[in-house]
């Protein structure tokens, strides 16, 4: 081999190296963001077919050349060479709004694929030898890393199941050496997070509260908040509970024993999952099935699937109107807040909060009652309630001198929606609706969004529904109302959508834009 062609075999090594990483850590980020579950990559792959298939197709033109040329001159490797270039390009990373996250698994994993793709690579080269075929195969590597995630997790296995389980037990460990904790569990379709954050607030003026942050609401996401937050100086523990799959609640009610509970609510979340508005029930009462005998699970009856299921459990319930344990009523909503009375027995108490909306008021009285079941009077209430904030991205206000955002951003639901719209409409101003609609709804996707179209049809005064694919429902939604075309857009992202926001003519009235939802990466 002289000493150009060892050159031009260089560069083809590192073009493909620099294409099997840019690969590898596209795959590695959505298998993230599926949450490591195979069936459901999968499932992504079926759905983005087209962009999978355009990754690779430069691969073919690199495999393509050397076939074609039967040998393994110089110029032969620096065409494959540039073939997989030009794949670099198109393969690029775009801006995420939620990064990959190397953790100590995804480094696992990825020192699992690099010693698989070496074994890989050997085997051909000591099979075939040092040639234009080997190097053809060697190519195909590139097209590997669609899968090489998902097989490096099944070779890790084993020791990712012995891992987990030690984190599991010092997290037991953990909650049994602090038997003066009342951990109280939180899980629903939607409405926990907000619940969570009012209810810290409210038992704050009596007692030293630890939350889950966020979105830590997986096993092995309270696993780590248990083990690296939780001490003897805290009294109380709200522990968020999320699940996609019949199991998962009892899972993490397994850990940390929760005393008491409350169930926000039940939908079509995560349908494509669960399979069945049953299976969600079943996976949501979980809670309610893991509590002691003196414990209480705290139920939002507004919801047909709560108020409907059979529960023996010591219960607690609340509402909006009455006919409940806690209720709220002389609810008045405006532009600058709500104020409404909750009640419970004999006792009533006028509340104020900045936050807009009946639904607000709906978790804000489920946290009134744990805490005042748990010793906080309502007098001692009546502050830590004016002084609530809007947990960000969930019908977060935004005012600025010619627009006013409604940022509801972070996730969607058919109720949640439903609810924003009604936000939307007590403001004053031109009504401008920004949104790709609602996923993870199985079968029921279309019809739910397409209702989600017909509902801002009577209160939007301009409606751009972001993503080609996912307009569909909507606009169909628009037009079974009769709503004017000329009011609808259809944006390919969220910055395009934005963009013609600002290229809209109001006639001086003031924009109040409501941004309903933001798909996460994957989609």
């Amino acid at each position: 081999m002289d000493i150009l062609q060892t050159i031009a075999v260089a560069v083809l090594g590192m073009a493909l190296g620099a294409s099997c990483g840019l690969n590898y850590v596209h795959y590695m980020h959505m298998f993230q963001l599926n949450s490591y579950h195979s069936d459901e990559q999968f499932k992504w792959i079926g759905k983005n077919i087209k962009e999978v298939i355009l990754r690779h197709i430069f691969t073919l033109g690199s495999v393509l050349t050397f076939l074609i040329c039967g040998e393994m001159k110089a110029s032969t490797c620096f065409i494959a060479a540039a073939f997989l270039c030009l794949d670099l390009v198109f393969s690029a990373p775009k801006k995420a709004k939620k990064k990959l996250v190397f953790t100590p698994r995804v480094i696992r994993m990825t020192v699992t694929s690099l010693i698989v793709y070496i074994l890989l690579i050997l085997i051909v080269f000591l099979t075939l030898g040092m040639g234009y075929l080997s190097l053809a195969i060697t190519m195909c590597v590139q097209v590997l890393t669609l899968v090489m995630a998902m097989l490096a997790n099944l070779i890790n296995k084993p020791i990712e199941a012995m891992i987990n389980r030690h984190y599991i037990n010092d997290a037991k460990r953990v909650i049994d050496g602090l038997p003066d904790l009342t951990v109280v569990g939180l899980t629903g379709s939607y409405g926990k997070t907000s619940t969570k954050f009012y209810l810290e607030k409210l038992l704050g003026a009596k007692y030293n509260v630890l939350m889950t942050p966020e979105s830590y609401n997986t096993t092995m996401g309270v696993v780590k908040v248990v083990r690296g937050q939780l001490n003897a100086t805290h009294e109380i523990f709200l522990c968020e509970m999320g699940a996609k799959n019949v199991g998962e609640i009892k899972e993490i009610c397994d850990i940390v024993k929760p005393k008491h509970g409350i169930i926000t609510s039940i939908g079509p979340q995560h349908l494509e999952t669960f399979k069945s508005i049953d299976n969600i029930i079943k996976t949501k009462f979980e809670l309610a099935d893991s509590l002691p005998e003196d414990g209480i699970i705290f139920l939002n009856y507004d919801n047909e699937y709560i108020a409907k299921h059979d529960c023996e459990k010591n219960k607690v319930t609340y509402s909006l109107g009455g006919g409940t344990d806690y209720y709220a009523d002389n609810i008045s909503v405006s532009e600058n807040g709500t104020q409404f009375t909750v009640h419970n027995g004999n006792e009533e108490k006028q509340f104020a909060t900045k936050l807009i909306g009946s639904h607000n008021v709906q978790n804000i009285v489920g946290a009134i009652a744990v805490a005042n079941t748990l010793g906080v009077p309502f007098a001692d209430l009546v502050m830590p309630v004016k002084r609530l904030e809007c947990v960000p991205h969930r019908l977060q206000i935004i005012k600025g001198t010619n627009k006013t955002i409604i940022d509801d951003a972070f996730n969607s639901n058919p109720t949640g929606a439903k609810a924003a719209l009604d936000t939307l409409a007590v403001f004053d101003g031109y009504k401008i609706l920004v949104s790709p609609g609602m996923v993870e709804l199985g079968e029921k996707e279309y019809e739910l969004n397409k209702r989600f179209g017909e509902q801002a049809a009577d209160i939007c005064d301009f409606v751009i529904a972001v993503g080609e694919r996912q307009a569909v429902p909507i606009t169909d939604g628009l037009k079974a109302k009769g709503y004017p075309e000329e009011k609808t857009y259809v944006a390919k992202d969220l910055n395009e959508a934005l963009a013609k926001v600002e290229n809209i003519k109001t006639g001086g009235e003031k924009k109040i834009v409501l941004l309903e939802n933001d798909l996460p990466d994957n989609y």
